[in-house]
């Protein structure tokens, strides 16, 4: 994701951090509101009347996705500001530490290996939010067409960083995944 002599990381780089940080921020919330309690009140027993418990049983993927993104977010913004030079931040709920990481993101993308981390781990974690939340994999119609079937069927895969034809006939991979150089050619 560097650009060829420079050691900067290319704007598309750059600002996929900040498309992701905004992405998790939008989403955590309705990731926490899985944990909520039902607001309809008692649950009833088999044999009539109400339970002692309000709540519904808690569902432990979504505990567990709920955890692993907020520690994420809490070393991720232990590391910028580290590596920034900066004093540890106040406690702060997750979308608040969002906010202030995106804050820093103008200083962050003057060292492209900690821009590229932060992308990374942002990706990350908004991907297992949105894939505990049932949402499939967004993607986005791109103008222009197939440098292999010639039809107008090119769609970016973000939570992949892919570009894909979405032609069934052909499914040409235009720019793949890091790490995925094998499944077809970068133009």
């Amino acid at each position: 994701m560097r650009t060829e002599g420079t050691g900067t990381v290319s704007p598309t780089s750059a600002d996929a951090g900040a498309v992701w940080l905004e992405s998790l921020a939008r989403r955590f919330p309705d990731l926490l509101a899985e944990l909520a309690p039902s607001p309809t009140g008692l649950r009833e027993r088999p044999g009539g009347g109400a339970a002692r418990s309000t709540t519904a049983p808690i569902r432990l993927h979504i505990s567990d996705a709920v955890r692993d993104i907020t520690d994420g977010v809490v070393e991720l913004e232990e590391a910028v500001r580290e590596r920034l030079g900066l004093r540890s931040a106040a406690p702060a709920p997750v979308v608040a530490r969002l906010r202030r990481i995106a804050g820093l993101l103008d200083r962050v993308r003057e060292l492209p290996d900690l821009a590229e981390h932060l992308t990374e781990e942002t990706r990350r974690m908004a991907r297992r939010c949105a894939r505990e939340l049932g949402d499939p994999e967004q993607m986005i119609r791109l103008d222009g067409r197939c440098p292999a079937c010639d039809s107008v069927s090119l769609r970016i895969f973000p939570e992949r960083g892919a570009v894909l034809c979405v032609n069934p006939v052909c499914r040409h991979v235009v720019e793949p995944a890091p790490g995925d150089s094998a499944r077809g050619e970068a133009s």
